[in-house]
């Protein structure tokens, strides 16, 4: 059975990740790609999916573990009776093949130590092929197109599919283990030096972060959110994705199980911001580069989400194999909602256009000509029903966040082309600007509750409209936002945090029942700093902050009667939402909340 999800840390090389549990066991890997099947799914069952084990063979007193400062490379200590095993574990930034890195040293004592490796592929459900290589050092595991070489430190005992192997350390002994995934039918790539690859990748780790920019008060947990979202950039192409997981529960044993391992558009131009706010220029350039080429061809054609190389065809299937986390079923792979439409996407895609001029990046006139052409499909479509942020399966809707959105799209046009001398329809451009903003305040607006609503007429919340005043839509001393900034805390604030609306009201298509919604949580805590009510904000921060696990890892979702994470895990929108918060509430440097509200807020009806 798995562990609780805040168990376990993340290691990757910016092209895939793994999860190691707090237990030694990594339950969890894709290969070669985030987005390919896992060879590891232990995660999403048991043992028997898949799982690579290392750790003291007998009973554990206490586990320690931490990363290395300012990297992705964990050391966990468990001390035994006997003495102290710490296993170091990471994947080298990516040369030929991708590499898993594991190192078993004795720092104290005596340490009888268990390994174990079952490869399963395809998400659990193919049993390899398994022998030992000519030289006899090694193994290799081979099915379909997949194989696995493993070099085990010193020799193993193995058996058909599961390789086990129990073996004595004395302190000062340390054992490398390089498991490398290549295609099958290519020759065996050479496998890496674990000791030196250890030490390359936390060399490079600690070279990236430094050229971070932030330096307030809440360094070390913004720093460890940084990495995490550099962590789930696909190197290769700069797709960003929203983490590393399919199907883990936004509540237990329940239904909304979704595959997260692509690239939302809205989610990677969120990440963006937080990347430039910290300094990282070339992440964002390398973003633009990845979204000229994923959303290339006609405007309508746009989706909402990605593969991390620009992949379209994202088609949703249930692997009946695997229980699912803790019997959270269904396993998905795929995701249906590529094909929803959300009109909020062209507000956020015109945000993190206009704030990468804003932060220095070199002018590009493809972009433009996108964003020109985008703005032209909006113009269109603006006033059409859709499915919104939360991906609602229940049916379109005229949603008040979406039409939100809608507008900053058109601000977010005028003010690049009156800022950076671009040519484009600006006098049309205002005047849908103004259009958006008086529908969406006579419509989506209850004047008897004094709050926006989550769609015309209705009645229901949606905390998505939080976003009003931290896009500058309304300013915050706008009655209309200190109303809505009620309200939601007086339905949707459920023991100390934000639910995304009620699951139980909003036919959204599916049973109700989930976590509170983290980077909402986060909004709300901006919504409280920007009405002046600081002390509830930093209250509010402190504890969203104090959910983070030993390593200061965040999930999606935060279930608060059973104490425990939700949802996938690390999630890239709940850490955006960290670093943005923290740099408002730090005053380190001029975070996005502040920064759109100046921009925008001009137009009161």
């Amino acid at each position: 059975m798995p562990l609780r999800i805040e168990d376990y840390a993340l290691i990757g090389d910016t092209q895939t990740a793994a999860l190691v549990g707090l237990d030694g066991s990594i339950d969890w890997l894709c290969l070669p790609r985030f987005d390919s099947p896992a060879c590891f799914s232990a995660l999403l069952g048991d043992e028997s999916h898949g799982r690579w084990l290392l750790a003291p063979a007998g009973a554990v007193r206490r586990t320690e573990r931490r990363y290395r400062q300012d990297t992705l490379v964990l050391e966990t200590d468990f001390h035994t009776d006997s003495g102290v095993l710490q296993v170091v574990d990471s994947m080298p930034i990516r040369g030929v093949a991708p590499d898993l890195v594991r190192i078993a040293r004795c720092t104290a004592g005596r340490v009888m130590v268990r390994l174990e490796l079952i490869l399963r592929f395809d998400f659990g459900h193919v049993v390899p092929w398994v022998r030992r290589t000519d030289d006899g050092g090694g193994l290799t595991a081979t099915a379909g197109p997949d194989a696995v070489h493993f070099v085990p430190g010193r020799p193993t005992r193995g058996k058909d599919l599961t390789t086990v192997a129990e073996f004595e350390l004395e302190a000062g002994d340390e054992v490398p283990f390089v498991l490398t995934w290549y295609p099958s039918h290519e020759p065996e790539p050479d496998p890496v030096d674990g000791l030196a690859a250890t030490e390359d990748t936390t060399h490079w780790w600690q070279q990236w972060s430094e050229r971070s920019l932030y330096d307030g008060p809440h360094g070390e947990i913004v720093r460890r959110s940084l990495i995490t979202l550099k962590a789930l950039t696909y190197a290769p192409t700069g797709g960003i994705i929203a983490a590393p997981t399919t199907s883990l529960p936004e509540a237990i044993g329940g239904v909304r199980n979704w595959d997260y391992r692509f690239c939302w558009v809205r989610d990677a131009t969120l990440t963006l911001q937080a990347l430039l706010h910290a300094g990282y220029t070339e992440e964002a350039a390398a973003w633009r580069a990845w979204l000229l080429r994923a959303v290339a061809g006609s405007p309508p054609e746009m989706q909402i989400m990605y593969g991390p190389a620009g992949e379209r065809r994202l088609t949703e299937l249930e692997l009946d194999w695997l229980p699912g986390y803790e019997g959270s079923a269904p396993v998905r792979i795929g995701n249906a909602a590529s094909g929803q439409f959300q009109i909020d996407v062209y507000g956020e895609l015109m945000d993190s256009f206009l704030l990468a001029r804003e932060e220095g990046l070199a002018a590009d006139n493809d972009a433009w000509r996108l964003q020109i052409a985008l703005m032209r499909y909006l113009e269109e479509v603006w006033d059409e029903p859709d499915e919104g942020i939360w991906e609602m399966r229940g049916g379109r809707r005229h949603l008040v966040h979406s039409k939100v959105m809608a507008w900053v799209a058109f601000d977010r046009a005028v003010r690049m082309a009156e800022h950076f001398e671009l040519e484009g329809p600006v006098d049309r451009w205002r005047e849908l600007r103004t259009r958006v903003h008086h529908e969406v305040c006579e419509r989506g607006f209850d004047r008897e509750r004094g709050t926006f609503t989550q769609s015309y007429g209705s009645r229901g919340l949606d905390a998505a409209t939080l976003m009003i005043p931290l896009v500058g839509f309304l300013p915050p001393d706008d009655e209309r936002v200190a109303g809505t900034v009620d309200a939601i805390m007086r339905e949707l604030y459920v023991d100390g945090f934000v639910l995304r609306y009620d699951s139980g009201e909003a036919d959204d298509g599916l049973p109700p029942g989930e976590g509170a919604f983290l980077p909402c949580s986060f909004w709300l805590a901006d919504c409280l700093a920007m009405l002046g009510r600081e002390e509830e904000s930093r209250a509010l921060f402190e504890r969203l902050a104090g959910l983070a696990n030993d390593v200061g890892l965040l999930a999606e979702e935060y279930d608060p009667r059973l104490g425990r994470m939700v949802g996938n895990f690390p999630q890239a929108f709940t850490h955006v939402g960290l670093v943005n918060t923290a740099m408002n509430l730090d005053g380190a440097t001029e975070a996005p909340a502040g920064r759109r509200a100046r921009r925008g807020g001009e137009e009161r009806h």
